[in-house]
């Protein structure tokens, strides 16, 4: 799939911003204009912008990098699941565990310790506990499955992390860049462009705006495989 046209890009409404009362200044220069007070993206700069993150983000698959791909926006979640299959890169669809990042040290631990319980329902040897400490500890499995199925592989800090959402996501940004881990992702007009070290000005809201980009990412990328991640002994 090649990079849209920005004809493809406004019939799939990348250029939707929001209210004209609800943005940030920072993002005046990737704007074309307002119409009926809604601010409208310039698509020029949405189409080569999302080269320069393809390109960046290729060029880290190709060397074998871990991208953490975060999105807990509800009409994403299917695809950030999507290109994270793709690529075979970890991701965060649910709620942010604060200090994934910054307390990695410990999230390790915890991830080994959710594998460790997942390999004992595996292999039979949960059935050394009684009934009752067998539920128990199946309810904790649930509970550590939702919370880290999707970062289970990885093995240390990501060496990029691509967010859909600055706004909602946050604390992933901050944690991010208090580490100096590159942020990539979709930078709505509401949001601060300069948390991204390289972004897309584009609607981050509608299905269709981020199908195309999630769907362009997937395929520009895809091509170079990443290797299957090994945990690390914590």
């Amino acid at each position: 799939m090649p990079i849209p046209t920005e004809k493809e890009l406004l019939d799939a409404c990348c250029h939707i911003g929001h209210r004209k009362d609800k943005w940030n200044p920072r993002m005046a220069r990737y704007l074309f204009g307002a119409r009926r007070n809604i601010h409208i993206f310039d698509l020029v700069q949405t189409r080569q912008h999302l080269e320069d993150v393809c390109s960046a983000l290729k060029k880290l698959q190709n060397e074998g990098k871990t991208i953490l791909l975060v999105s807990t926006k509800p009409q994403s979640i299917p695809l950030i699941e999507a290109l994270g299959k793709a690529l075979n890169q970890p991701i965060v669809t649910k709620k942010w565990i604060p200090g994934l990042l910054t307390n990695w040290h410990t999230m390790k631990r915890r991830i080994k310790h959710y594998l460790d319980l997942q390999k004992s329902f595996q292999t039979g040897d949960v059935e050394k506990y009684k009934k009752k400490e067998q539920m128990q500890l199946r309810k904790k499995l649930a509970k550590l499955d939702a919370a880290l199925s999707g970062v289970a592989g990885m093995r240390d800090l990501p060496d990029a992390v691509f967010v859909v959402d600055a706004m909602r996501n946050h604390v992933t940004v901050l944690e991010a860049k208090k580490l100096k881990i590159p942020v990539y992702g979709i930078c709505d007009s509401i949001a601060n462009p300069d948390e991204f070290t390289a972004f897309i000005p584009a609607n981050d809201d509608a299905v269709s705006s981020l199908s195309i980009i999630l769907e362009t990412i997937t395929s520009q990328l895809k091509g170079s495989q990443k290797s299957e991640p090994v945990l690390s002994e914590a």
